[in-house]
């Protein structure tokens, strides 16, 4: 069984102080239907005006003008009462008679499962929570996807599959219970806090460093490996149960849907997690997870079309904001790209990253706008991740007016290593080449092109931007203007084509403003030097094609090394 109480389960319950004033400045009076949606498509329109890309009206959902309570149905909200079938025979009546509003009263409510159906608004009241069950049989074993390739998981606490005209809204809060299933790691947790953890049930692992909730979750990944090797029938999956943690919300190829308003919290694993979705909005959403939670995704918007996220809070423990597609030759079959999204008026503190695509980006994403948000403290900023064997294209992406605060990696990163760790060279002697070996181009060669980032300032870095393409596949088409960065490090560009960087203001602490590696085509206007030593460094042999213009450096601030030639810089005034 899982850990069902103790000091473990308060310290990974607890709530921050930041996380709840969010809280209870997004809490809001939900306006009578009629306004609602008037309302609603005001806000459209302002949101998706002057794209750069065509798209049709994203189309809210059409839910019938009635409702029903939970309650009427033998739901109790004593938060010890389990409700799962009350919450089905509500559910089941609304949308018998072709749907309408899903009533969930003031109170904790109790619950396995629920699974929306056609036209059903599930609608929380001020004051009432959501609480799902912390047992992991009310949740059966399903085939479904996980981090981009078919799997066998538990079923979400919220799902719902090939579904139209579905809204979850209100002012209430979804709790997925999902320190009951997360393990966690010992390197995130104070010393009295791990203490506390393991004294409350559990396992630890025989290295000691990471936390289980029992043997058999920290079993469960070798054993899912034995079975998807044989194709193992559904059943044969029960004893790694424990170990196939589900998401909070999953959807999948729904169309007309809407999250309005409530806060979706503690998920077992990633918290909300659109699939194959079309005509989606998410807005006025609080997504909460402890910032130690194991894949503790924030939203993943998985190869969705129309889709446009607003005004939402983010404090979570991996991705806040992510756009996916399918990971290698899963997502390239399936071949749906994540696109038409807009992201805007937006705000993340914690979280591995503010707005990130992929990694699992197989499928593709384009035709995409971030504007207007507000990163705090994420790890890393506005990121970027590939490797080799995704394939896929990610391209044509606008991101502008973003602010961003003590970003503790880099505020901007594009990275085709991932998960195969950084190959720049950073001991190699001045007389080597910086080139590293290509590898021939397949269908699993990834590509980003054509990525446009303006309007940004960022203070307080490890880095200020981190541009490393392949060496077989630069990174072509990145465009960034008007960027103001203070870092403890500048911009890196390696292995990078057609790199525009126009009005840069990057203050770094130590090293260049600007290190250019392996990269062609590169165009630095109206830039400064600033106060740093050196403006621009060179390396590389492939290194070529670097041009200067109406920027303010001295000749000495341009520095030569590993292979790279003088010629490779031209100087316009």
């Amino acid at each position: 069984m899982l850990a069902s109480g103790g000091v473990g389960v308060r310290i990974l319950r607890t709530i921050t102080i930041t996380s709840f004033l969010i809280l209870l400045s997004a809490q809001a009076v939900v306006p009578s239907n009629e306004l609602a949606a008037r309302a609603g498509e005001d806000e459209l329109t302002r949101v998706t005006a002057n794209l750069p890309f065509t798209m049709k009206r994203v189309e809210l959902p059409k839910i019938p003008d009635r409702s029903v309570r939970v309650s009427d149905f033998g739901a109790v909200g004593d938060g010890s009462h389990l409700n799962t079938s009350a919450f089905a025979a509500a559910i089941e009546a609304c949308a018998k008679a072709d749907g309408g509003r899903v009533v969930v009263p003031q109170g904790i409510w109790l619950t396995g499962p629920i699974q929306l159906k056609n036209g059903i608004d599930l609608h929380l009241e001020r004051g009432a929570v959501i609480q799902f069950s912390r047992s992991i049989n009310d949740y059966q074993l399903i085939r479904t996807t996980w981090e981009g390739s078919a799997a066998v998981r538990r079923m979400s606490p919220i799902n719902g599959v090939g579904l139209e005209n579905i809204s979850i809204t209100g002012n209430g809060v979804i709790d997925g219970a999902g320190d009951a299933w997360r393990m966690v790691k010992k390197s995130k947790l104070t010393e009295n806090e791990w203490k506390k953890l393991v004294a409350s049930g559990g396992i630890v692992d025989k290295a000691g460093d990471t936390w289980w909730p029992s043997v058999d979750a920290m079993n469960g990944a070798a054993l899912v490996r034995t079975l998807d090797q044989r194709s193992a029938p559904l059943a044969d999956y029960a004893g790694a149960a424990e170990y196939l943690r589900p998401v909070l919300v999953s959807l999948v190829e729904c169309r007309r849907v809407m999250l309005d308003g409530p806060t979706f919290q503690n998920s077992p694993a990633w918290n909300i997690h659109p699939v194959l979705c079309e005509d989606l909005v998410i807005r006025n959403v609080i997504a909460l997870n402890a910032w130690y939670a194991q894949n503790g995704d924030g939203l993943d918007l998985d190869s969705c079309r129309r889709a446009i996220v607003y005004n939402c809070r983010f404090d979570v423990g991996d991705d806040a904001i992510c756009l996916k597609s399918g990971r290698d030759e899963y997502g390239r079959k399936r071949g749906r790209p994540c696109e038409e999204i807009v992201i805007c008026d937006c705000i993340v503190y914690h979280g591995h990253g503010g707005f990130t695509v992929g990694s699992e980006m197989s499928g593709g994403v384009k035709n995409v706008v971030v504007r207007g948000c507000t990163f705090l403290g994420t790890d890393l900023g506005l990121r970027f991740k590939t490797t080799r064997g995704r394939g896929g294209v990610v391209e044509k992406i606008w991101i502008s007016d973003i602010v961003m605060k003590d970003i503790p990696t880099d505020a901007i990163g594009f990275n085709m290593f991932y998960s195969g760790g950084s190959p720049i060279p950073e001991n190699a002697g001045p007389s080597e080449s910086a080139s590293r070996a290509s590898m021939p181009v397949n269908e699993g060669t990834p590509r980003f092109e054509n990525i446009y980032l303006r309007n940004i300032v960022c203070r307080g870095a490890q880095r200020a931007v981190q541009i490393e393409g392949l060496p077989e596949m630069p990174i072509r088409g990145i465009e960034l203007e008007n960027i103001q960065i203070s870092a403890r490090t500048g911009l890196v560009c390696l292995d990078g084509e057609r790199i525009r960087l126009n009005n840069l203001q990057i203050t770094p602490t130590v090293g260049p403003v600007i290190s250019v590696i392996d990269s062609r085509e590169v165009t630095i206007s109206r830039s400064k030097q600033g106060s740093s030593a050196v403006f621009l460094k060179v390396e590389g042999e492939k290194s070529e094609s670097i041009r200067i213009e109406a920027s303010a450096f001295t000749k000495k601030s341009v520095q030569f090394d590993r292979g790279a030639r003088k010629s490779a810089v031209n100087v316009v005034d």
